[in-house]
């Protein structure tokens, strides 16, 4: 029998209102983050219940947290923060043991700037104190090593050290991209947010090729996430919190569903940038010009958020993408760091879409099929029903075998919401025993499971009436 040995989750988005896992005041659109939400509280409850499943309860597993957990685009950092609070005190309760000894956090698009306060502090810590004066400083880093130990997460390790129980825990993180690799190195699964598989978070790698024709989109992910690193951090990550501007900027991430109002942000953007920023002999007007020319084009190269895409859990664009990156600065750094060989057996579990899923899928450059998962996510993006937004969590055992829990997909009426395990598999292939130990675990906690169900379609059909609210000014269709 199989263990529980890591648990993922993405897509969290604490402090955002339309999140199911932040607390919302009675009757209200307003946050309450100094309590957690209902349907919060029923999550870590069904994680119980799984985990007690364990055979081994003296060993606890790994938490990854694999990006968008802090809403810290469109929430205050401090709103944000306490809303996580909430999460970790129900999984390190006072008065029991905690669910998980390790916590790992791989920042996505919307927490892009935890990853960045990391990286900084990291080289002000390990590099700059042990480089002499007068040596060369080396650049600073743009990623982790996929199979390397992360680095340490100095603001949420202080934020949760206030936490009594957690007084000696930290919090490390990966970036972009996270691995478990067995011994033998012949199996591994990689954590990646999901970002990078949309063109829109590579926009500064798209203008450079409109620019300099001779050159491509970065193939190695240190040089993508270098050259794209400041915009995810500025627009995905840290103009939301803006006062004044931050409110704004909350409205356009609610309607960003197509390109009129993407062109419309950098055409305002553009006349900025302008009126800032002089070019020798180009008066404000034609810089703007220029400038709006040049973010409409690369506009018009990309479609809109792949979160509203809803006719499939992967629309063209993005698995064109997904393609890209797999076969691109994924395989690049897995065989980096394989002495140029790939793992005969790889899964791959990333969430950003909102749109859970499981499936084997085929890469150029990789042995055999890949299992792939998505994490989906716990937010309510659109008022109108969205049937394949939903959440999961990935389950995986010591031997690196993976199970989906899905928890819920949004459905039309609140009855019809039900848990659910899937596996990545090929049609006719045998359950895998994993697999099938997690099915009889939701099964012996029906009632957990159940009262998840419940309360997530509720907590649904409220922040979609929220919604409602908000754009149209009132809360029915």
């Amino acid at each position: 029998m199989s263990d529980i040995q890591f648990v993922c989750l993405s897509d969290m988005h604490f402090g955002a209102e339309t999140s199911l896992l932040t607390n919302l005041k009675t009757a209200s659109s307003e946050i309450n983050p100094l309590k957690p939400s209902p349907v919060l509280e029923k999550l870590v409850d069904c994680l119980s219940g799984l985990i007690s499943g364990n055979q081994s309860q003296a060993e606890k597993p790994t938490l990854i947290l694999n990006g968008d957990i802090l809403e810290i685009a469109l929430a205050r950092t401090n709103e944000a923060a306490m809303a996580f609070e909430r999460f970790i005190e129900l999984i390190a309760p006072k008065d029991r043991e905690p669910l998980f000894d390790r916590i790992i956090y791989n920042p996505g698009n919307h927490d892009h700037h935890l990853w960045e306060m990391a990286r900084e502090t990291q080289y002000v810590e390990n590099v700059l104190k042990n480089t002499a004066w007068g040596s060369p400083l080396p650049v600073p880093w743009h990623a982790t090593n996929i199979f390397k130990e992360p680095v340490p997460s100095f603001f949420l390790t202080r934020l949760i050290q206030r936490y009594q129980p957690l007084q000696e825990t930290n919090i490390q993180t990966a970036y972009p991209n996270f691995g478990l690799l067995n011994r033998n190195k012949s199996k591994c699964i990689i954590f990646h947010h999901g970002h990078f598989i949309e063109p829109i978070y590579m926009l500064m790698s798209i203008i450079k090729t409109m620019f300099f024709p001779d050159t491509r989109i970065p193939a190695d992910i240190w040089d993508l996430e270098a050259e794209n690193f400041a915009w995810i951090d500025f627009f995905w990550s840290t103009l939301g919190r803006s006062e004044g501007v931050g409110q704004k900027v909350n409205n356009i991430y609610e309607f960003l569903q197509d390109k009129k109002v993407v062109k419309r942000l950098l055409s305002n953007f553009s006349k900025s940038l302008a009126e800032k920023y002089d070019l020798p002999g180009w008066g404000d007007r034609m810089e703007a010009a220029l400038l709006d020319r040049v973010f409409s084009y690369a506009v018009d190269r990309i479609s809109g958020l792949e979160k509203n895409v809803g006719e499939d859990v992967l629309s063209d664009e993005a698995r064109e993408g997904f393609w890209t990156y797999m076969e691109g600065p994924l395989r690049s750094q897995v065989i980096g760091e394989c002495n140029q060989t790939m793992p005969m057996n790889l899964a791959f579990v990333f969430g950003h879409t909102h749109k859970p899923f499981e499936k084997d899928m085929n890469f150029t450059g990789y042995p055999e099929w890949v299992d792939v998962y998505n994490t989906g996510g716990w937010v309510v993006d659109k008022d109108k029903l969205q049937p394949l937004h939903g959440g999961s969590i990935v389950l995986i055992d010591e031997n690196l075998e993976a199970a989906s829990v899905r928890m819920y997909n949004e459905q039309a009426a609140e009855q019809d919401y039900q848990v659910v395990v899937k596996e990545a598999r090929h049609p006719g292939d045998q359950p895998g025993e994993f697999f099938l130990q997690i099915e009889n675990r939701v099964a012996a906690n029906k009632t957990l499971f159940q009262d998840f169900s419940n309360a997530a379609a509720r907590a649904v059909n409220v922040r979609k009436e929220n919604l409602r609210a908000r754009i149209y000014g009132r809360g029915t269709d």
